[in-house]
């Protein structure tokens, strides 16, 4: 007979993020289209179990998406095999005690990054994961935005020639809580609560980048903290404690130099708040989440310095847009329906909690280059020998 469903523990629905993205626009969705497709034609329903701190929270969200099921006993939830898949959108301080409970309790495992603090904790969880012999994914989102689907395209064509640099700038001004509520919940600017830019952002950075150009073989960079004081949710001040804006450097396999600007404290001067450009020998682009354009070597300006006069040339018009040639949905939904279809058919999905870890060393060594001033070297990253 035929596989009808397969339950989901969703741990941290309640989050901005586990409820627009993962509960929302991605399981919802697919639920309401009728299940995820097999590669046979025939669907599968999800069965989303609802995991939190807060009955009363959970009920109403239950209630208002036609849920049936929700707890807040993880350690129940875990211990029935009605729930397949584990899903976690906790905040990176409590990840680690729950995804080792699904690991012990031979769940599935798909996560939000990162998926610890410390690269040996990321390792050990990876090891374990292998050990118990569970399938594993850990969120890789920014890989399935439009605009990155079309840069990738570009590569794999062969437009750049040979790729010399890119450079990132992503960010935007959160406010400081007083006269404007921050739209950024005030934990990210607390270091001893898990927040941080680099802890954020640079496992996003790893992936993109070793996925599109590479491994990154080191890193130069420094965080800083520009906004030292600002007021939480509830109206009282506190001491920013951590970093909200990080520049880095980045040396990729072939000579290929990334810069990355990461910062919550910019004023946005851009079309998109995350564009990628990349120089090469025959071409160049700007990607952002949805656009990209491009300017090939043989429509190439030739500009000419001379700061004594006003240029008029309009070099924004010498860039072309490239045409979407296909339909690019939600990228949360579709790397969910990656990890399902991995999960039911044994699909590939090669961002596993070895990719998350990598992720967490990149933000590890980007905080020690920052405190040392010094470019940090990295090797490859294996699985520790005896875990499990």
């Amino acid at each position: 007979m035929a596989r009808q469903s397969i339950g989901i523990i969703m741990n941290g629905v309640s989050g901005r993020m586990g409820y627009r993205q993962h509960l929302l626009r991605s399981v919802l969705a697919i639920r309401d289209e009728g299940g995820i497709r097999l590669s046979d034609g025939s669907r599968v329903q999800l069965e989303p179990l609802l995991v939190g701190r807060s009955a009363p929270r959970l009920a109403e969200i239950a209630a208002r998406h036609g849920i049936a099921d929700y707890t807040t006993d993880l350690d129940a939830a875990l211990a029935d095999p009605r729930w397949e898949i584990y899903s976690d959108f906790l905040v990176t301080q409590a990840r680690p005690a729950a995804l080792r409970k699904a690991i012990a309790a031979g769940k599935a495992i798909y996560t939000e990054k990162p998926t610890a603090e410390t690269v040996e904790d990321a390792l050990e969880l990876a090891a374990l994961a292998q050990a118990a012999g569970i399938k594993n994914g850990v969120v890789h989102d920014k890989l399935y935005l439009p605009g990155l689907l079309k840069l990738k395209r570009l590569i794999d064509s062969g437009f750049f020639g040979r790729i010399l640099s890119v450079r990132g700038e992503f960010g935007y001004w959160v406010f400081e809580g007083d006269w404007q509520p921050a739209q950024r919940p005030s934990w990210n600017y607390r270091a001893e609560d898990g927040g941080g830019i680099v802890v954020d952002m640079f496992p996003h950075w790893n992936y993109v980048l070793e996925n599109l150009f590479g491994r990154v073989e080191s890193v130069y960079a420094r965080a800083v903290t520009h906004i030292p004081n600002r007021v939480d949710e509830s109206g009282r001040p506190y001491a920013a404690t951590a970093d909200d804006a990080a520049y880095a450097v980045f040396e990729l396999p072939g000579g290929v130099i990334a810069q990355m600007n990461s910062s919550w404290a910019v004023r946005v001067d851009r079309k998109e708040l995350l564009e990628l450009q990349v120089d090469g020998t025959h071409g160049s682009a700007v990607a952002g989440l949805h656009r990209c354009r491009v300017q090939h070597r043989n429509v190439t300006p030739k500009p000419v310095w001379n700061p004594d006069e006003a240029d008029a040339h309009d070099y924004d018009a010498d860039w072309a847009e490239v045409p979407p040639n296909d339909e690019f949905g939600n990228g949360f939904r579709a790397q969910w329906e990656q990890f399902l279809l991995h999960v039911l058919e044994d699909a590939p999905h090669e961002y596993d909690f070895l990719s998350g870890a990598r992720g967490v060393r990149l933000a590890e060594a980007g905080l020690e280059s920052s405190r040392t001033g010094r470019r940090v070297e990295l090797a490859e990253l294996t699985l520790p020998v005896g875990v499990g």
